[in-house]
């Protein structure tokens, strides 16, 4: 593949966006906003318009949760041995427009297509990895005591929201609407504004696979009028919400009145530690991709270097030399690493922090600097000299922006990895074992690698703690969040029940 075929490939799957627009879809249909209205969506290689949205508002959301509750008594009920198979065929279903899927990815978030070429197969394994558990999700325990036994099983907890994030949507979206099928649950999806292209493909792929219409709905729009609905509505019993952490504590105020559920996968200001007796040329690799790929548009980034003072200038030339190595361009081009940022309000948030890091103190190692006239390009960018009370230390940047802070000694390096507000992710590496164990008993963090970079593995829990999030995505814990879990008790010998007034 070429960049020049690449785009012209990009061109024909945006032809049908660009003609159809993004619609909203409820209970099988595609149908344009009830207002009328619609907004754009851009592209942030040249801020060229890709397609009008449907502009999504509280009668959307009305609607949608109408057909979710109406197709909610037939898909909890469907049992899951059914479920599973729906949803495998999904998942080959996703695995078929793979290419269609990554090329229109790039074009609406500007992540590269060395990444999101492996979007569409994640979000196919999310699909399968839930499939197989449905089958056992209701499954429960019996206990028993001399005159009682109890069963406890789960069901499914009803409609559901999903509000998912712009960085990696499709992965993201499956990795949350999976489970909720599995469940039993049906689901109302609203996408982010600022990316909303894939999750009309995923819906129009699942049901294409033989999902059942008003099980996955999709409503567009934005947060303080479709997104605010959702987290309000009566009929929603949950929301799950992937995004900043300010947003996330906007959402549990919505939902408090009616009680809902709520699973939150926040920010992150997450460290990466590294001592003087840790393999720094595997260090340094690890450290820089999990702030350069993706743009460093993810909430596990890496975004905070912290090297013990010995070899910190070492392993910090080391990183800038990386990051200016680092080829920035085209999304897809397959060589590029770093596409442009999301959208020009995300970009001009970036950049501000240029400036904070001078005022500040911070030097600016590599990049600091917005690329070319055109797009949201991003120089990949390393702060050093930095302090941990820096606007660049503590605030999630949420870009390919690195700050790096030497530490003394473990102590000094545990009480900087936890002085943020966050908690969601932390890497250590040392070859001491007896380190490792104490750090990662100390780390305030929900997730933590050693001498690895992020490496996920979809049985184990993924989520954050402080301000990072609350409850975990992953294996039963999913099923845990989308099901309620109920008791029976039946008699297995009579037993004297108190007379009162007699």
């Amino acid at each position: 593949m070429t960049l020049e075929s690449n785009i012209a490939q990009a061109r024909e799957y945006m032809a049908r966006f660009a003609a159809e627009g993004v619609m909203n879809h409820i209970d099988g249909e595609n149908v344009p906003a009830k207002s009328g209205k619609t907004f754009q969506t851009v592209c942030p290689v040249d801020l060229s318009k890709l397609a009008e949205v449907a502009k999504g508002g509280e009668a959307d959301i009305d609607a949608a949760v109408a057909a979710a509750k109406a197709a909610f008594p037939v898909w909890s009920k469907t049992p899951g041995a059914e479920r599973r198979k729906i949803l495998i065929k999904v998942a080959e279903a996703i695995e078929a427009r793979a290419e269609e899927i990554a090329f229109t990815e790039c074009m609406d978030t500007g992540q590269a297509l060395r990444f999101m070429s492996k979007a569409a197969m994640r979000g196919a394994a999310n699909f399968r990895f839930f499939a197989d558990q449905a089958p056992a999700a209701e499954d429960g325990a019996v206990t028993r005591t001399p005159t009682q036994m109890n069963t406890t099983s789960r069901r499914p907890i009803g409609p559901v929201g999903v509000i998912t994030p712009w960085n990696t949507p499709f992965m993201l979206s499956t990795w949350k609407i999976a489970p909720a099928l599995a469940s039993g649950c049906t689901v109302v999806h609203k996408p982010a504004e600022f990316s909303p292209m894939t999750a009309k493909l995923l819906v129009e792929i699942a049901e294409s696979a033989g999902l059942p219409r008003g099980v996955l709905n999709v409503v567009n729009g934005f947060g303080e009028d479709a997104g605010k609905r959702l987290t309000e509505h009566p009929d929603i019993k949950a929301i799950a919400f992937v995004g900043e952490s300010r947003t996330g504590s906007m959402i549990m105020a919505q939902g408090a009145k009616t009680l809902k559920r709520v699973h939150f996968e926040l920010g992150g200001k997450n460290p990466v530690i590294v001592f003087d007796d840790a393999d720094l040329e595997r260090a340094v690799d690890a450290a820089t991709f999990m702030i350069y790929s993706l743009n460093g548009e993810r909430c596990t980034s890496s975004s905070r270097l912290l090297v013990q003072d010995s070899i910190y200038d070492d392993v910090t030339a080391r990183v800038a030399e990386v990051a200016r190595r680092i080829k920035v361009g085209h999304p897809l081009d397959p060589d590029t690493v770093v596409g442009p940022l999301i959208h020009p309000e995300h970009e001009a948030k970036v950049l501000s922090y240029f400036e904070k890091a001078r005022e500040e103190g911070a030097t600016i190692a590599a990049g600091g600097d917005k690329i070319g006239e055109a797009g949201c390009y991003v120089a990949p960018t390393l702060f050093t000299g930095a302090t941990n009370d820096m606007a660049v230390a503590q605030e999630e940047i949420f870009g390919p922006v690195l700050t790096a802070i030497p530490f003394k000694d473990e102590e000094d390096a545990l009480a900087i990895a936890n002085d943020v507000q966050y908690g969601l992710a932390a890497y250590l590496w040392t070859n001491d074992l007896n380190r490792a164990m104490r750090m990662t008993d100390s780390l305030e963090a929900g997730m933590m690698w050693v001498n690895s970079e992020n490496i996920r593995h979809l049985p184990t829990p993924f989520g954050g703690v402080k301000a990072s999030g609350i409850g975990r995505d992953g294996g039963d814990w999913s099923f845990d969040f989308y099901m309620e879990t109920v008791n029976v008790s039946f008699p297995r010998a009579s037993h004297k029940i108190p007379k009162l007034g007699g």
